[in-house]
C-alpha cells in the first residue's frame, strides 16, 4: 500500500482524496497556493506545503513545485484529482521518471485518450461505434469541407485536446466552415496549447450518457451503471443522475459492452469514464476521461463503492474489490453548486461566505470545502459544493433533492441553488430523458414574486 500520498489539487476533490487516505491508513500531503492558505484541504491533511502564488499556472499547474513538494515530504505517490494536471500525460511521465506512483493510467494511455481524434480512431478500431467524421485531425478548411461532403451537415468542429466546449463550433453549411475552423483552432490553441481540431457529424436532440469503469491493468475490469449528464450549459455539466432515465436495455447494455471492450483494448489501469452521445436507439463514443470525474459520487451512491479507495488500491498493486458488471440499487442525482448568478447570465461570484448550512438526513451527501468565513477567490473553478441525493426510486430522489436544495443555504454570494430547484420543478425534466439543449433558450424568472421557474428567454412575467 502507498505510504504517503501527495494530493496535487485543491478544494472538495482534495478533501475527498484526503478522507480516503485517512480511512486506508495512508498519510496525506496537501499542496496549496497562497490564496488557499486557509483552505480545509490544507488544514485536514497530515502535512501541507505551499507551492506558489494564486494563479494556477504558478501553483497547481507548477510541475517542478509539485514534484519538489513530493520529494521534500517523502511522498511515494501523487493523486491528481480532476482538472489541473489530472489528464496531463507529461506530468504522469515525470512522476514515473521520479519514482512517484501516479494514481491513474500510464502516461501513454493518457496521451492517447487525451487526443480526441486519436482516441476516436482507436475506439473505432476496437469496434466501438463512433460518430461519422474525419479520420484524425483536420489540418485545413478543405479537409473539413471534405468531411461535410462525405457525412453531411451540420458538422461539429472540436479541439483534439481538452474539452468543456473549448475549441468547439457547430457549422450548418459549407459557407460557415472557414470562420468556424479558424475560431475553433484559435480558441483551442489558447486553451490547451494545441490548435488542432477534427470534425464529425453533429447530431441534434442528444443525450450525454457515460459509463464509469475501473481496471487493474491485468485484465480485471469493473463496469458501473451509467450516468446521464444531459443537463448542461455551454457544454459544462450541471446535474447528473444514475441510472439514466428512459434508456432502453439494449442501449444500456451496448454502452457497457463498448466501454468494457475499449478499456480491455487499452490495458487500462485505474478509474476512467467512457462518454457517449445517444440519439434514439443509437449511441456513439465521444471521448474517454482518464481520471476521476466530478460526478463520481453519483455512482458511489447507487453502487455502494468507494472509487477513490479503488484507485489507491490499484496504484498500490492490489486487485479490485469489484469486478464485471457492478449491480446498483436505487437512484441518485448530483447537483453542482457553483459560485455563479444564474439570473445574471451566470456571472461569476467572489467574496466571503457569510453563512453556510449544508443539508442532511438519510440519503444526502455534500462534498464541499466551504465554511462560514471562507473567501471564494477568482483564480479557480467556480464549483463550491456537490449535493448528492439517493433514494429507492427516481420520484423519491426528486423529492429528496428538492428538500435538500431548499435546506441548503449559502449567503454572501449568489449560487446556482435556485437553478437546480427550478430544474426539479420542470415537467420536462421530471418526465426524464431530457437532451443536452434542455437549458438552451431558457432563463430563470419569477411570476409575481413567487418561486423562480425556468421560462423561455425573453418572456417576461405579467
Amino acid at each position: 500500500m502507498i505510504g504517503k500520498l501527495l494530493v496535487a489539487n485543491r478544494g472538495e476533490v482534495a478533501l475527498r482524496v484526503i478522507r480516503a487516505c485517512r480511512e486506508l491508513g495512508i498519510r496525506s500531503v496537501a499542496v496549496y497556493s497562497t490564496a488557499d492558505a486557509d483552505s480545509l484541504h490544507r488544514l485536514l491533511a497530515d502535512e501541507a506545503i505551499c507551492i506558489g502564488p494564486p494563479p494556477a499556472a504558478a501553483s497547481y499547474l507548477n510541475v517542478p513545485a509539485i514534484i519538489s513538494a513530493a520529494e521534500l515530504t517523502g511522498a511515494d505517490a501523487i493523486h491528481p484529482g480532476y482538472g489541473f494536471l489530472a489528464e496531463n500525460a507529461r506530468f504522469a511521465e515525470i512522476c514515473e521518471a521520479c519514482n512517484l506512483r501516479f494514481v491513474g493510467p500510464r502516461s501513454e494511455t493518457i496521451a492517447l485518450m487525451g487526443d480526441k481524434a486519436r482516441a476516436r480512431t482507436f475506439a473505432e478500431g476496437a469496434g466501438v461505434p463512433v460518430t461519422p467524421g474525419s479520420d484524425g485531425p483536420c489540418r485545413s478548411v478543405i479537409e473539413v469541407k471534405r468531411v461535410g461532403a462525405e457525412v453531411g451537415y451540420p458538422l461539429v468542429i472540436k479541439a483534439t485536446a481538452g474539452g468543456g466546449g473549448k475549441g468547439m463550433r457547430v457549422v450548418r453549411s459549407e459557407v460557415e466552415v472557414e470562420a468556424a475552423f479558424s475560431s475553433a483552432s484559435r480558441e483551442a490553441g489558447a486553451a490547451f496549447g494545441d490548435g488542432s481540431v477534427y470534425a464529425e457529424r453533429f447530431l441534434g436532440k442528444l443525450r450525454h450518457v457515460e459509463t464509469q469503469v475501473l481496471a487493474d491493468g491485468r485484465g480485471d475490469v469493473a463496469v458501473f451503471p451509467e450516468r446521464d449528464c444531459s443537463i448542461q450549459r455551454r457544454y459544462q455539466k450541471l446535474l447528473e443522475e444514475s441510472p439514466a432515465p428512459g434508456l432502453s436495455k439494449e442501449v444500456r447494455d451496448g454502452m457497457k459492452e463498448a466501454a468494457r471492450v475499449l478499456v480491455g483494448s487499452l490495458g487500462y489501469e485505474g478509474a476512467g469514464t467512457v462518454e457517449f452521445v445517444c440519439s434514439g436507439e443509437e449511441f456513439y463514443f465521444i471521448e474517454m476521461n482518464t481520471r476521476l470525474q466530478v460526478e463520481h459520487p453519483v455512482t458511489e451512491m447507487v453502487a455502494g463503492a468507494d472509487l477513490v479507495a479503488e484507485q489507491l488500491r490499484v496504484a498500490s498493486g492490489e486487485g479490485l474489490t469489484v469486478s464485471g458488471e457492478v449491480p446498483f440499487s436505487g437512484h441518485a442525482m448530483e447537483f453542482r453548486i457553483n459560485a455563479e448568478d444564474p439570473r445574471r447570465n451566470f456571472l461569476p461570484q467572489t467574496g466571503p461566505v457569510e453563512f453556510y448550512n449544508p443539508p442532511g438526513g438519510p440519503g444526502v451527501r455534500v462534498d464541499s470545502h466551504l465554511y462560514a468565513g471562507y473567501k471564494v477567490v477568482p483564480y479557480y473553478d467556480s464549483l463550491l459544493a456537490k449535493l448528492v441525493v439517493h433514494a429507492k426510486t427516481r420520484d423519491e430522489t426528486l423529492r429528496r433533492g428538492a428538500r435538500a436544495l431548499d435546506e441548503f443555504a449559502v449567503t454572501g454570494l449568489e449560487t446556482t441553488l435556485p437553478l437546480h430547484l427550478a430544474i426539479l420543478e420542470d415537467e420536462e425534466f421530471r418526465r426524464g430523458g431530457v437532451t443536452t439543449d434542455f437549458l438552451a433558450g431558457r432563463e430563470l424568472r419569477s411570476d409575481g414574486g413567487g418561486p423562480l421557474k425556468l421560462a423561455p428567454a425573453g418572456r417576461h412575467s405579467a
